[in-house]
C-alpha cells in the first residue's frame, strides 16, 4: 500500500488578498514547505543529500485553482509522488480544507550535481526512501 504524506498549515492574514482568499502565489510556497517536511520525514532531512553532492531543482510547476482558502483555515497538503525517474521525480500536491479541494497540481523536480552542474541520477538512498510513497509503484 502506498504511503501518503500530508502536511497541515494554517492560513495567515498576510497571505490573503483583497478578496479575503489566499493569494494564488502562496500555493507554491505552501508546496515548498510541505516538500521540506516530506523530505524530513522520509530521509531525515535535505542537507545530507546536498552535502553528498546532489541537489534538487524545480523544472516545471503547474497549479490548478478550484476554490479559495481563507484566513485562519487549515489547509492539508497531500503530497502523492507519481513518478520516480532516473534523474527526476514528480509530486502531485492536493490542497484541501476539510473535504474541499482548493487546488491541485504537478511539480517535476530534477536532481542535479552540486559541483559539475547538470542532471544527476537520483541517489539510491533517496530512491529507496521514497519508494513506499510512490503511487506508480516504480
Amino acid at each position: 500500500m502506498t504511503k501518503l504524506f500530508t502536511h497541515r498549515l494554517r492560513v495567515r492574514y498576510s497571505e490573503c488578498d483583497q478578496q479575503n482568499v489566499v493569494f494564488n502565489g502562496h500555493y507554491l510556497f505552501y508546496y515548498d514547505v510541505a516538500l521540506t517536511e516530506l523530505w524530513r520525514e522520509v530521509t531525515g532531512g535535505y542537507a545530507s543529500m546536498v552535502e553528498g553532492g546532489t541537489d534538487l531543482v524545480v523544472a516545471e510547476a503547474r497549479i490548478r485553482y478550484r476554490q479559495g482558502a481563507r484566513y485562519d483555515e487549515l489547509i492539508d497538503i497531500e503530497m502523492p509522488l507519481t513518478r520516480l525517474g532516473t534523474t527526476s521525480m514528480i509530486v502531485c500536491p492536493r490542497f484541501k480544507v476539510g473535504e474541499r479541494l482548493i487546488a491541485e497540481g504537478e511539480v517535476r523536480h530534477v536532481f542535479t550535481d552540486t559541483v559539475a552542474g547538470g542532471k544527476k541520477e537520483m541517489p539510491d538512498a533517496v530512491r529507496a526512501a521514497f519508494q513506499p510513497y510512490t503511487s506508480a509503484g516504480e
